[in-house]
């Protein structure tokens, strides 16, 4: 079945949730961001922990990452690159990090060494990650939610628990993301 085909099917109403569920996310960082300036996207709690800006590249370089992989592993011809080169992400953030670094594992020196604090690049980037995201979602059947596309874990990852998965990620890292700008505030004041 072509994408096409698949997207005249009735959309599943796991993935009517879904698209709430991301979109939701969509919505919060454009709230975060719409308030950010450099020195709070910088800001860290601590020497050990993550920076607002660092929180949402991390997030958005999942998402991005890992929807490409899912629509990879339903759909080899038609599966789209990451956002984070297709649309020239890579090199506007310029980052000291491997070219499809996700920010997985990272040393709380290598969140340090972050150094993007753009909040439109951040945003930019977001928005692309998530057309792409709706776009590979509205081609998914009932089906392809519990086909396996990850056998490195056991059990082995079905598509719909890798969009759960991601979602809550993404979720989280926007909360502690929130967590810090209120921080922010309360320092600065």
């Amino acid at each position: 079945m072509t994408t096409k085909d698949r997207a005249s099917e009735v959309e599943p109403a796991a993935v009517t949730l879904l698209r709430d569920g991301f979109g939701r996310v969509r919505e919060g960082i454009e709230r975060l961001l719409e308030e950010a300036e450099p020195r709070m996207l910088r800001f860290r709690a601590s020497s050990h922990t993550n920076s607002m800006a660092w929180l949402l590249w991390h997030l958005t370089r999942i998402q991005d990452d890992h929807f490409t992989y899912l629509a990879r592993a339903l759909d080899e011809g038609s599966a789209p690159e990451q956002c984070w080169i297709s649309r020239g992400w890579v090199s506007r953030f310029n980052l000291p990090y491997a070219q499809l670094d996700t920010g997985f594992g990272h040393s709380s020196d290598q969140v340090a060494d972050f150094g993007m604090y753009d909040g439109e690049y951040l945003l930019g980037y977001h928005r692309d990650v998530h057309e792409q995201t709706i776009g590979i979602l509205a081609t998914l059947r009932e089906s392809d939610l519990s086909a396996v596309i990850d056998r490195r874990w056991n059990p082995p990852v079905t598509a719909g628990v890798r969009l759960i998965s991601v979602l809550n990620e993404t979720a989280s890292h926007l909360g502690q993301a929130e967590f810090l700008k209120g921080i922010y505030a309360d320092q600065s004041d």
